[in-house]
């Protein structure tokens, strides 16, 4: 019986490195697949129960063994849509079927996969080179916030214009300003007197017309901005400081500033008009912001060249101080607004964390979509299945949302992480590993033959 146990051992031997060649051929096919995970091959002895005296070696079983958690090497395609994880993780994806009109549907299954080269369709969705759809969240682009779960579709839609309702404002206002006046102080105008000494006006006054000259020769210049009404109507904001006030000792008074606007702009001066925002901007002999405070001020009914941009709140929590300064002029450090004209789609790129992001006219960069990216406890547990797809097993456990370390690299996809060189040298030891077998069942076969001439 030892000769024929010999016999089925040599044909396990044979049926064991088949297996591991059938793997060994997929893996050198999809060397040059996106997001391949080669397969290898583990071999298992059997063994039948024998004492320890008589136990024999046993014939051999082989499995495939996955290598999900092997990182294939990183390239640049230089398609913006396109991307691959750097670490643990696959995309969530869905691949299509169809209604009984014909129609695209999707169901609601999700599989796994690394394979990274989406495009977008002509439907707006991220396909990928195997046809599979990526899933994740639309976002609403004008709040952040999400909108649904499923395959994600891009829409062409412009996105519409948002108003300025704030302007972040920091700076440092030279404690002695230079002016082309020689005055570091703002007096009173022969049209009116427009300051603000302390607190805040009931109506903040306008310059007139007449003392446009006066008014820019002793004050400087705040900085310009453009912003937007609601409906994307874009106005240029120019502002100016004066010194109205400066600190003597034993009177109380602070060194005090006034922010003014041009509400309306033109070639000329007589044809400038600015306005007094309305209130008296102190500050300690530390240079600090004494008032207003709480780091905001709301600005009522700001109009620029007849265009309402209505209640425009003025942040300064970046800092407004008041320290000496050689040039004498105001040093802006921070000088923004939060509105927007309308604008439409130009490109689309994906950041670190996953969000896929749209580029738009109007020089807006807004997310879109959140990419849908799990992992797996167990990875090599998945189940593989055609176009680098995987699905969930009993053994791989549940889904595991969220990138944990893991970093989305856009303009980039994940190689297939077959080695060539290891899997021909692989090849040879299982040719060598196939022939001794054939080896063994040959001289088994001999011996069988020389058993059954003894009887002759």
């Amino acid at each position: 019986m030892d000769v024929f146990n010999a016999l089925q051992t040599a044909v396990s031997g044979l049926k064991a490195q088949a297996f591991s060649l059938d793997n060994i051929s997929g893996n050198i096919a999809n060397a040059q697949t996106t997001g391949f995970r080669r397969v290898d091959t583990t071999f298992v002895d059997m063994l039948t129960e024998e004492p320890a005296r008589t136990q024999t070696s046993g014939s051999v079983a082989a499995y495939s063994q996955l290598t999900n958690t092997l990182q294939g090497n990183l390239t640049a395609t230089g398609v913006t849509t396109n991307m691959a994880l750097n670490g643990d993780g696959f995309f969530v994806v869905r691949t299509p079927g169809t209604d009984t009109a014909g129609q695209q549907t999707f169901p609601t299954g999700d599989l796994y996969t690394r394979r990274g080269d989406f495009t977008v369709d002509k439907n707006g969705n991220l396909v990928n080179g195997a046809g599979s759809y990526l899933v994740g969240q639309s976002l609403d682009p004008l709040t952040g916030q999400a909108t649904g779960d499923g395959v994600i579709k891009i829409s062409n839609q412009a996105v519409p214009a948002k108003a300025t309702t704030t302007i972040s404002y920091a700076a440092n206002l030279p404690k002695s300003p230079t002016t082309t006046s020689g005055s570091t102080l703002l007096g009173a105008l022969a049209g009116g007197d427009v300051r603000v000494l302390s607190g805040s006006a009931a109506t903040p006054a306008s310059v007139a017309a007449s003392d446009t000259d006066s008014f820019l020769s002793s004050s400087i210049s705040g900085g310009s901005l453009t912003a937007y009404a609601a409906d994307g109507s874009p106005v240029n904001l120019q502002m100016r400081w004066a010194k109205v006030a400066a600190a003597e000792s034993g009177t109380g008074t602070s060194d005090t500033w006034n922010l003014f606007y041009a509400s309306k702009t033109g070639t000329t001066a007589a044809a400038s008009t600015w306005k007094n925002v309305g209130t008296a901007f102190t500050f300690n002999g530390s240079g600090q912001i004494t008032a207003p405070t709480g780091g905001t001020l709301a600005i009522p009914g700001l109009t620029v060249d007849g265009t309402a941009l209505g209640t425009v709140s003025l942040d300064m929590s970046g800092g407004l101080t008041q320290y000496g300064a050689a040039s004498g002029q105001i040093t802006t450090n921070t000088l923004q607004q939060n509105g927007y004209a309308s604008g439409s789609l130009t490109a689309l790129a994906v950041t670190s964390d996953g969000k896929l992001t749209g580029t738009y006219s109007n020089g807006n960069s807004l997310a879109l979509a959140q990419v849908g990216v799990v992992r797996f406890n167990a990875p090599d547990a998945l189940k593989a299945t055609s176009g680098g797809n995987y699905a969930q097993t009993v053994d791989s456990g549940e889904p595991l949302t969220g990138l944990k370390g893991t970093t989305i690299v856009g303009g980039n996809v994940e190689q297939s992480n077959t080695d060539t060189a290891s899997e021909f040298s692989k090849m040879i030891i299982t040719q060598q590993a196939y022939s001794a077998n054939t080896r063994v069942m040959s001289t088994a076969q001999q011996m069988m033959s020389d058993l059954i001439n003894i009887i002759r």
